[in-house]
């Protein structure tokens, strides 16, 4: 868990339509896994889950293959019942309450549209099966399509369209019924990198105007982070952490948090100085000690693990004014990615960190080459400090 002290929670601007209910302490939750467990024979997917999700926020469900984050999405869906426990959506027990009979949508990975319905008639697919006189189901038809930019293409069959667009075309089908809640897995995966950088800002442009609570599954760390209000990190089971993605990336609570979402360094070693204001830390793979501007909880002389991304170390031909936060090695790698450069230092021990540097002006990447030594440095408020 770390220690490290947390500022006041950030709101993120693209992902905060309404007050953050989750940050109220009396906030009454819209769905919530209640010791939630899903066995398989002798597997266990799920493991004694309690997670609350709030009114439209769009909240991520992010982990690595058999995590179990698509587990617990299909028992919300109801295609999949709890070994024990319960799953409340609205203050409504779902125990033994078909998938058809909740107030909830899916939209799969692959999309599932009828190839032989047009796009308004695969839109519309659901309402009919609901008996909706004809004059209503064409409205709303007409809005969804208009919400997703695709007004113009009601009559193609899907395909005919892009990814992006039969993407959209299933979000419409998904929310044309107006479900209480709108469960998506791997919503993006289908779409190449680009279009699914767009697609991320439409998502929440859409549901932020309907105001419908998201469940998205993903295991792409950029998409949750663009995404989410709230991320809930999984791992063999079990959520490790959960937060808005500002608190998930600059202070995770684990080494195996720090290392999923994100790039991190990871430097071994242990404490020498422990006050309200100040921590020491020193490390085994270069001579100067960690510091940091605050305290930590930890027993005397406790090994520990400092964390610091990338992005926060700077790199300098010449040696740093500051004796703290400072390492010395070799540059073995560069990767120039336009906005920025990567550059991989193998520093004296032999480990190997990471630094990246944004390219403000045209020969920012040529500065340093390879087998150059450099000199690296980083904030007393830059780093993170893990016991666990």
């Amino acid at each position: 868990m770390t220690t490290a002290q947390q500022p006041a929670p950030k709101t993120n601007p693209l992902t905060a339509p309404t007050p953050d209910l989750w940050r109220d302490p009396k906030a009454h939750p819209f769905v919530f896994f209640d010791g939630v467990t899903k066995q398989f024979g002798d597997f266990t997917a799920v493991d004694n889950i309690s997670l609350k999700v709030y009114k439209r926020e769009l909240f991520c469900l992010l982990g690595g293959s058999g995590s179990g984050k698509s587990t617990l999405l299909r028992m919300l869906a109801g295609f999949e019942q709890p070994t024990s426990g319960r799953i409340l959506i609205d203050d409504v027990d779902m125990a033994g309450i078909p998938p058809w009979n909740r107030p909830v949508n899916m939209m799969f990975q692959s999309y599932a549209l009828f190839p032989h319905l047009s796009v308004e008639k695969n839109i519309a697919f659901g309402l009919k099966r609901q008996r909706l006189a004809d004059v209503d189901i064409k409205r709303r038809v007409a809005d969804m399509l208009d919400m997703v930019q695709l007004g113009h293409l009601g009559k193609r069959k899907p395909h005919q369209l892009s990814g992006g667009q039969r993407q959209r075309v299933a979000l419409a089908r998904s929310l044309v019924k107006r479900p209480k809640l709108l469960l998506l897995d791997e919503p993006l995966g289908a779409l190449d990198k680009k279009l699914r950088e767009e697609t991320q800002f439409e998502l929440v442009n859409i549901q932020d105007e309907l105001g419908v609570t998201f469940v998205v599954v993903t295991h792409d760390q950029e998409e949750a982070m663009t995404l989410a209000t709230r991320i809930g990190v999984m791992n063999q089971g079990n959520i490790v952490q959960v937060g808005e993605p500002h608190d998930i990336y600059e202070y995770p609570n684990s080494q195996f948090v720090a290392r999923f979402v994100g790039s991190v360094n990871l430097l071994n070693g242990r404490v020498t100085e422990d006050e309200p204001d100040r921590v020491r830390i020193r490390c085994n793979d270069f001579e100067p000690s960690v510091y940091l501007n605050h305290g930590i909880s930890c027993a005397p002389n406790q090994e520990v693990c400092v964390a610091i991304r990338p992005e926060k170390m700077l790199i300098s031909h010449e040696p740093p004014v500051q004796t703290d936060n400072t390492c010395s090695g070799v540059i073995e790698d560069i990767a120039y990615m336009g906005s920025l450069s990567v550059f991989r230092v193998r520093l004296d021990s032999g480990k190997e960190v990471r630094v990246t540097q944004p390219n403000t002006s045209r020969d920012s990447g040529a500065r340093f080459t390879w087998h150059e030594r450099v000199h690296l440095y980083w904030d007393v408020d830059s780093a993170v400090v893990l016991t666990s």
